[in-house]
């Protein structure tokens, strides 16, 4: 019996629809940006940052909503906002777990108390949240794309003294690169990719595209090149073969790209490490 996802004329007829070019289209862009950025998020240990930011950009796209405005851009506005903020706050960040976990749950809940109050919009609520790269429609696209060349092109200006501050700060410090000024940059950056990819899999699992990808890349390679490319290409695979999945089984596509992640992650982490050492082992005893 043939399965019914490696079929050629059941691909044929799935790009037949708009909706399906509009999703891998949005969803190419959202994870090329994000699997770059990530992969520099989880480099300097700010991955919390991320989570953090999309619960703000909820509060925004919802407070967006409730004035009659498109809910990308309030979520790009709050998460923007509080990147610079964050990145203001520098190591002190990290010494208030509690305090910022408060703020996080009132933000979402702030967000909720905008659609009680609009509630000829309480549907987008599940969208915002959990995400429908399906309901992506030609404009979304063309704004990702916008955004994410920001993104990508502001990462490529300040990735070198980034880089530089994150692996050695206090030489970098001393040489005069400014770790407050490179770190609020990467962090309005950060949010940019944030309300991106929380357009295709929503606030509550930014993880699965913003780190997921980017964690199983550094367990594969340390080289930085190699490790950015390989993020990237994660990224699409979980992307959209996530979308393909959700097409043949009508579950939500978050699901499936969030699973997807989890399983490359797993794998990277307690498979592919053990057999890669094992034939660095065969080659140097053959070469002794």
């Amino acid at each position: 019996m043939e399965i019914p996802f490696i079929s050629t004329l059941g691909t044929m007829i799935m790009f037949d629809y708009d909706f399906m070019r509009h999703a891998f289209a949005a969803a190419c862009v959202v994870a090329i940006v994000s699997g770059a950025v990530g992969y520099f998020l989880v480099l300097r240990g700010q991955t919390f940052a991320g989570h953090a930011l999309a619960h703000v950009g909820f509060t925004g796209a919802t407070g967006a909503v409730l004035i009659g405005s498109a809910p990308l851009w309030g979520m790009v506005l709050m998460t923007v906002a509080a990147g610079i903020g964050m990145g203001f706050m520098g190591e002190r960040l990290s010494q208030r777990d509690v305090a910022i976990g408060l703020v996080l749950a009132f933000s979402l809940g702030l967000g909720l108390l905008f659609l009680h109050f609009y509630t000829a919009f309480a549907a987008q609520a599940s969208t915002l949240l959990f995400g429908n790269v399906l309901a992506v429609d030609v404009n979304t696209i063309w704004a990702l794309l916008a955004l994410g060349a920001v993104s990508l092109g502001a990462l490529a200006v300040i990735s070198r003294p980034l880089l530089f501050a994150s692996l050695q700060p206090e030489l970098a410090e001393a040489k005069g690169v400014s770790l407050r000024l490179y770190g609020v940059l990467f962090l309005i950056v950060v949010a940019l990719a944030t309300a991106e990819c929380a357009q295709i899999v929503g606030v509550l699992l930014v993880f699965a595209l913003m780190v997921g990808p980017a964690a199983a890349a550094q367990r594969l390679t340390h080289r930085l090149a190699a490790g950015v490319l390989l993020s990237v290409m994660l990224a699409l695979v979980e992307a959209w073969l996530g979308i393909v999945l959700a097409y043949y089984t009508d579950w939500p596509s978050s699901f499936w790209i969030t699973a997807l992640s989890i399983a490359i992650y797993i794998l990277a982490a307690t498979l592919i490490p053990p057999y890669r050492n094992y034939w660095r082992l065969r080659k140097s005893e053959r070469l002794s």
